[in-house]
């Protein structure tokens, strides 16, 4: 049976509906879009129309579909183009829907497409990844990447809804699972201690009990969050809170090569060296950064670069990042395991000491 919680933001609100299988509900609602004479048009990947396309199609009534290469690469000004001309091919209009099927990848592309084209359409959300699910498709971000750096263009562009099926993380690689995992563990970090308390003594897989409300909980601290900081203006904590490990994961992303580390994985490090930068700034003990880099590695993910970075490679791409203000970078920082505040006034020595605790160098 369905459950639905309620992304509360005036006009812009919306469902977010979790079940094992919720895709009927998706597919009531594609048929009656178009018995209703709205069009609907689908942007998907490549793996995931392999692994579950033909459940896929018929839930959304053979709607047009475009589907893109898999992994980072596809979020690119000339894939984005793609996107638009396919969607201009069909004859959308102001009143068609987009449908947003796959992982953060696809989200972020299709739901930049939606904010863009004709000046913005109604688009849905379908994630059927794990970082997706409790992260990527909730809160109205998309965006591309470019050269100079990861979702440096995009919009604020709410979805109509979100359909969570729990049942689709079945057919989901072991280490895209894993990379999910580190949205997971950073939902506890800046948070829910409880959460993170409850994931060190599970083991978690796409089959475990616990995971749909697990998933459930991560949506609803993120909606709250979004709720009251909507557009990331906040000038302490708020929205940004949600980068906690980014500042560092985008960096190592950006100077590895999109597509060496899964965004995920270069979260799970970013996250280490979050710990390792509250633990030299007084906030976190020595016992609490082991245990988050302990949770970490128990769930496959890496806590150090596989291979070294050039440090100043890695600081050059996170004075880059987007949430540089006025010149200053802000990092997110723990106060202690379940309590996250933003923080600008960081020391450059202190930062660049966390990477190398991660495996950086010069």
């Amino acid at each position: 049976m369905a459950d639905t919680l309620q992304v509360e933001l005036g006009e812009r609100s919306y469902p977010i509906i979790f079940g094992g299988d919720v895709l009927p509900e998706l597919g009531l609602l594609v048929g009656s879009l178009q018995a209703s004479g709205r069009k609907v048009a689908i942007i998907s990947d490549e793996n995931l129309m392999r692994s579950q396309g033909g459940v896929l199609a018929a839930a959304l009534n053979e709607a047009p579909r475009l589907v893109v290469t898999p992994g980072e690469e596809s979020k690119s000004l000339a894939v984005f183009g793609r996107v638009l001309d396919f969607l201009a091919e069909n004859r959308l209009d102001r009143t068609s829907v987009v449908v947003a099927l796959g992982g953060g990848v696809v989200g972020d592309l299709a739901g930049y497409a939606a904010a863009s084209y004709l000046r913005g359409v109604d688009y849905l959300q379908v994630p059927t990844t794990l970082l997706s699910m409790v992260d990527s498709s909730v809160g109205g971000k998309t965006g591309i990447n470019l050269r100079a750096g990861k979702n440096l263009v995009g919009a604020f562009h709410q979805p109509r809804a979100v359909f969570v099926s729990t049942r689709l993380l079945d057919s989901l690689p072991p280490r895209e699972f894993a990379a999910g995992m580190a949205e997971v563990i950073k939902y506890g970090l800046l948070g829910d201690a409880a959460l993170f308390e409850r994931l060190e003594k599970l083991s978690l897989s796409s089959s475990h009990p616990d995971l749909p409300e697990i998933v459930r909980r991560c949506c609803e601290i993120k909606a709250r969050i979004v709720e009251a900081d909507e557009r990331e203006l906040a000038k302490e904590g708020g929205r940004a809170l949600l980068n906690l490990g980014h500042t560092f994961g985008h960096a190592i992303e950006q100077v590895a090569g999109y597509g060496i580390y899964l965004h995920g994985e270069a979260v799970a490090i970013g996250l280490c060296a979050a710990a390792r930068l509250s633990g030299s700034m007084g906030h976190l003990g020595a016992t609490d950064v082991a245990r988050v880099e302990a949770l970490v590695a128990a769930n496959r993910l890496p806590t150090r670069l596989a291979r070294p970075l050039r440090l100043a490679d890695l600081q050059a791409a996170m004075t880059r990042d987007k949430k540089v203000r006025a010149g200053a970078l802000r990092f997110v920082v723990m106060r202690r395991i379940g309590e996250a505040v933003t923080d600008d006034s960081v020391a450059p020595a202190l930062a660049e000491a966390a990477f190398r605790a991660v495996g950086a160098e010069g």
